[in-house]
């Protein structure tokens, strides 16, 4: 198996053709990790670069796919503005140069107050045999979120719909172990990654590509760049619904697939306390800004019922998640209850909707669904709708 060492040394025999020398003298290769003949590592280019860089960082996969004991690589493009990589051309940015949004793991953080607009209809890119994506999303961790874009997937599935399921949430990916998934995902022809699947849903995460306990400690651009390649890099083949477990708040991640992806609308699911909704109305303002539909707001943890007396106890507030719904002038989707089966099926990897489908709770997830999958046909059937491209100054 091939150390240190001979990893760099088979990766100095990778030109750059722009700069004339190898990706290790030039500094572009970060963060190296190997383990059990898997490398990994970030090559950082310059932002003005961008995708241009694709081809190179093809080459730096194949010339370490030849040593001999390496049995995946795992290669994504960064860049930061505060690590420039050593003996990239100083010239100065054209006007407008940034002014685009289609390049691989770059970040426009010259702009201290970045303004969204709407540009030409349209233009994103759209991902290859992927019908509708949705985004699944939350202002804050802790409320359920995953648990809920695992049991709307197998949902969705169950209706007879072709689905996917993307682990955006780098930071923290549980998606994995919820679908009771492990192994690393292969591939046919040494560049695109064949989805893991379980329970008839084709998934794909970062919790495939590292051990689970070990932390991301990624820059921005990093995980802009590792979405990025989660999407463009895997062979999804056909489905009816992509949804996207995002993690957590309002940040990199989100902008990133609003930017690129054209996302056919986003789920809000809170908690029915204020403290959580504060942060859930910041989600929909977001995703209303950068003018994604919002399909609806789904209240998690909405109540416990006592098994003695089959009584309702709102144990974290009543109707909170139903009323920011209504103010923002959307649909309310349902409230799903705080159960002690909801949590063990999840830790176990057999979901409710799978393990007890005939559950009052696999039901709630089931209408769900369905209020989902009807908006979802509603939008594909109107005439002339057209999803924006959002480009950042």
């Amino acid at each position: 198996m091939p150390d240190r060492t001979q990893i760099l040394q088979a990766l100095s025999r990778v030109i750059d053709p722009d700069k004339g020398a190898d990706v290790v003298s030039l500094g572009m290769v970060q963060g190296l990790v190997i383990k059990d003949g898997e490398v990994g590592f970030s090559l950082e280019v310059s932002p003005q670069d961008g995708a241009a860089k694709e081809p190179l960082r093809m080459a730096c996969i194949d010339a370490l796919r030849a040593l001999p004991g390496v049995t995946r690589v795992a290669v994504v493009l960064t860049a930061h503005h505060d690590a420039p990589v050593r003996g990239a051309p100083k010239t100065p940015a054209k006007p407008g140069a940034n002014d685009h949004d289609h390049h691989h793991g770059h970040n426009h953080t010259h702009a201290p107050k970045p303004a969204v607009k709407q540009a030409k209809a349209g233009e994103k890119q759209t991902i290859p045999g992927i019908k509708a994506i949705i985004a699944v999303a939350s202002g804050k961790g802790g409320v359920g979120k995953s648990t809920t874009a695992v049991n709307l997937a197998l949902a969705l599935s169950g209706l007879g719909r072709k689905v996917g399921l993307l682990d955006a949430d780098i930071y923290g990916p549980s998606i994995p172990r919820m679908l009771g998934l492990k192994g690393k995902p292969s591939t046919t022809d040494g560049h695109k990654l064949l989805p893991m699947q379980n329970y008839g849903v084709k998934c794909m995460s970062i919790g495939f590509l590292v051990d689970e306990d070990t932390p991301m400690i990624w820059r921005g651009p990093m995980v802009m760049s590792a979405l990025t390649q989660m999407l463009n890099d895997v062979a999804w083949g056909e489905l009816d619904v992509l949804v996207v477990d995002m993690p957590p708040g309002t940040g990199d991640a989100q902008l990133t697939l609003v930017q690129r992806v054209p996302l056919a609308g986003a789920i809000i699911v809170s908690t029915p306390q204020e403290i959580a909704l504060i942060d859930a109305r910041r989600g929909l303002k977001m995703f209303e800004t950068t003018h994604v539909p919002i399909l609806g707001v789904i209240e998690n943890m909405s109540y416990f019922v006592s098994p003695e007396s089959g009584e309702k106890h709102y144990i974290f507030g009543q109707g909170g998640a139903r009323a920011t719904a209504e103010k923002y002038g959307c649909d309310f989707l349902g409230e799903v209850p705080l159960h002690q089966a909801i949590r063990e099926t999840s830790d176990a990897g057999t979901p409710i909707v799978i393990s007890a489908p005939a559950s009052a709770e696999a039901a709630i997830y089931r209408g769900i669904a369905e209020l989902v999958a009807h908006k979802l046909d509603a939008a594909r059937n109107a005439p002339g709708r057209t999803a924006p491209r959002i480009v950042i100054e």
